[in-house]
């Protein structure tokens, strides 16, 4: 039998966040399993490595030496957030990866600058409620890590289990957005094709947010729910960081169901309606049609 010789990839040691720690998960998506992973500043063993990312104090891609640290970091996007270990891994196998330019930008935006911008320490996301934020990705990954309670030579085990939960999650996202890029063109197809661009109606439970937003005209979307066998009519919401809608459904209709529902809205078999106005439920298509057809009228 050949044994294959290990991949040597070294990061910092100490406290890990997730730019690391997506950093390495990234690696193991691309190099497999083969990969021996060593969390030190020894800048001997950093020389020897394989791959450096997150420390040593430079950048060169075709040396595999992935740090930010160093003066002047390592150069900014066009929007002015720097690159972190994971945007500069990212930027030069993201395409390669995810196998075409709109998926790799969709990563780079949903997943890849929120990381980087936390590890630079850049804001994008503002407070609404005092001393309440966001749970995010970077709360997640900082869970692993030990509490001041628990014993600091566990560090380096607690690096790899959110490495193993890390990889899982960048893996899924690249698949979501492959097929969401996919199901654009059967959206866009809908859109075209319906007689009242209002009302877009989808033969399966395609994604269609970020296609429908960038029409003026779609107010409400009719698929089929196939967990539960039903029919939904959804709002279509301004933007996709807003619950505020392009139009709700009428508001006497929230938070009622089933026969309520029906004596409403004279949709005899009307399931559900939701608080928030953005989501109606019927048993048929035809029942979620006739709710959305009176939601465009009221």
């Amino acid at each position: 039998m050949i044994f294959k010789k290990k991949i040597k990839a070294v990061t910092h040691n100490g406290f890990f966040h997730a730019d690391d720690v997506f950093s390495a998960a990234l690696l193991l998506i691309v190099l497999g399993e083969n990969i021996s992973f060593t969390r030190t500043r020894d800048e001997k063993i950093i020389a020897d490595a394989d791959y450096a990312f997150d420390v040593g104090g430079v950048y060169d891609s075709t040396k595999n030496r992935f740090d930010h640290h160093q003066t002047g970091g390592a150069g900014k996007r066009e929007n002015g957030i720097p690159y972190a270990a994971f945007g500069l891994f990212w930027k030069q196998c993201g395409e390669k990866m995810c196998g075409s330019l709109g998926v790799a930008e969709k990563i780079e935006k949903k997943l890849v600058m929120p990381i980087d911008a936390n590890d630079v320490g850049v804001d994008i996301v503002k407070s609404i409620y005092p001393e309440i934020s966001a749970y995010t990705v970077n709360d997640i990954v900082s869970s692993f890590r030990p509490s001041w309670k628990e014993d600091d030579d566990t560090m380096d085990a607690r690096f790899m289990e959110a490495v193993k939960w890390a990889k899982e999650i960048l893996s899924r996202e690249i698949k979501k957005a492959k097929d969401a890029e996919e199901a654009q063109i059967f959206v866009e197809k809908a859109y075209q094709q319906a007689s009242d661009k209002r009302l877009i109606i989808l033969s399966r439970k395609y994604p269609w947010g970020d296609t429908l937003r960038k029409h003026p005209e779609p107010l409400f979307v009719v698929q089929e729910n196939t967990i539960d066998n039903t029919w939904r009519a959804y709002a279509v919401s301004k933007d996709k960081n807003t619950f505020e809608n392009r139009k709700n459904f009428p508001a006497n209709w929230a938070g009622k169901r089933d026969a309520e529902l029906a004596s409403i809205t004279g949709v005899s078999d009307a399931k559900f309606c939701h608080n928030g106005l953005f989501l109606a439920v019927a048993k048929s298509k035809e029942g979620a049609l006739k709710l959305a057809d009176i939601a465009l009228k009221s």
